[in-house]
């Protein structure tokens, strides 16, 4: 969790304005005999909130030594009051600009704005403690003439961005997530990176959890940007790189096969196809570790980003297929996550939406492209069954994908 100080004053400064308006809002609409008691109410809920804000500020968030689920809750009911209250804010400032005009006495924005912000605070408490269970199976069919036949039919279960020490250490939902993608009976799973928030003993209580995935053609993960411990203050390099080699490790003791720009070549019903998995390819502030090239190109150049053979590629971040892979590669299908639809999405007239795009041009679903020479490069975004910072979803159900691949 990041809060640089800039950030911090625009939110104090936020904070202040709107209690500021509303205790205005409260003195103006009151009768004089309640009008004393009706701030001193608003003015001791404001005080609970301020000493709630305080408090989450003050923990630790970029220190191993200490939990970062108090902060994750304390700062998040802050949030979901300072948002009701913004709603109340904008309404009540709408009733205002009509009266100016109607030359009405009372506030008709101000009567909305309270069950309106009450919807707000509910539906975020609602992505808490409903959405964010609900486990979602999204079916995807990739079809391509470059397909070897052998693999008409080839099923790949995509999950990505678990970020599991957001649940502490209870492990019921990854139970739930790692029973309902072996259900599905794949011949490949694959992880498409951000397992850990902080560090890696964060994720230890759910190592022997994630250790019961199973597909015919093993589990393969790549690291995501969270992955790397670049979300923690370290005493030195050494000790930020010994947490890596913990990663490593704790893959392996798992049974998956991290591709750390490295590359396997899966073999099914006597045909191949290429799985390639990169580094983090982040554009700041997220590290860059990624290198297509060096995952699989080979020195004699036999084997190359362009050359014949069917690949799929794990890439956590969508940007890099956007910035480089369908620029500079033949690769058919890349994988990726990262985005989380910002835990928020909503369906309307059959278009999806998330504030997700209002940063990221690819953040959910199947996005296709030519690549240099003419055949199709195509993108798949998983939106993540995990949660960092802000424990909720709305609309933005937590997803595994099943990906069949078919040969034209």
């Amino acid at each position: 969790m990041r809060l640089p100080l800039l950030n911090i004053i625009l939110l104090l400064l936020m904070t202040s304005l709107v209690d500021a308006y509303i205790l205005w809002d409260v003195r103006s609409q009151s009768s004089k005999l309640k009008r004393g008691r009706n701030c001193a109410v608003y003015g001791i809920s404001v005080l609970l909130c301020w000493a709630l804000l305080a408090v989450g500020l003050s923990l630790p968030r970029r220190s191993g030594d200490y939990d970062l689920q108090p902060v994750m809750w304390l700062l998040f009911s802050y949030l979901t009051i300072f948002v009701a209250k913004i709603v109340y804010v904008l309404c009540s400032l709408v009733g205002r600009l009509v009266n100016i005009r109607s030359r009405r006495l009372v506030n008709y924005g101000a009567m909305a704005g309270v069950p309106l912000g009450s919807l707000v605070f509910i539906t975020m408490w609602w992505g808490v403690l409903v959405t964010r269970h609900e486990l979602e199976t999204v079916k995807v069919e990739v079809s391509s003439a470059r397909l070897p036949k052998g693999f008409d039919g080839y099923r790949i279960v995509q999950f990505s961005d678990a970020h599991v020490p957001t649940w502490g250490a209870d492990t019921t939902f990854v139970a739930r997530m790692v029973d309902e993608i072996n259900a599905l009976n794949a011949d490949m799973i694959v992880f498409t990176g951000d397992l850990a928030n902080r560090n890696t003993p964060e994720i230890e209580p759910f190592i022997p959890v994630l250790s019961r995935l199973r597909a015919k053609d093993g589990v393969y993960s790549i690291l995501g940007n969270h992955d790397y411990g670049d979300y923690q203050d370290w005493p030195d390099a050494a000790a930020k790189e010994a947490n890596l080699r913990q990663m490593h490790n704790a893959q392996a003791r798992m049974g998956w096969q991290l591709l750390d720009n490295d590359y396997r070549y899966i073999v099914h019903d006597g045909d191949t196809i290429a799985l390639i998995g990169v580094g983090n390819w982040g554009e700041p502030p997220f590290g860059q570790y990624g290198d297509l090239k060096k995952a699989y190109e080979s020195e004699d150049g036999k084997r190359n980003i362009n050359d014949k053979r069917f690949k799929v590629l794990l890439s956590h971040n969508p940007e890099h297929w956007n910035r480089y892979v369908r620029s500079h590669s033949n690769v058919d299908l890349t994988l990726s996550g990262h985005t989380h639809a910002m835990q928020m999405e909503a369906d309307m007239f059959g278009r999806r939406f998330s504030p997700a795009s209002w940063r990221y041009p690819y953040w959910g679903g199947m996005y296709e492209d030519k690549a240099p020479d003419g055949t199709p490069s195509r993108l798949y975004v998983n939106i993540g069954t995990g949660e960092v910072a802000i424990p909720m979803r709305i609309g933005a159900t937590p997803e595994i994908t099943l990906i069949t691949l078919k040969s034209e």
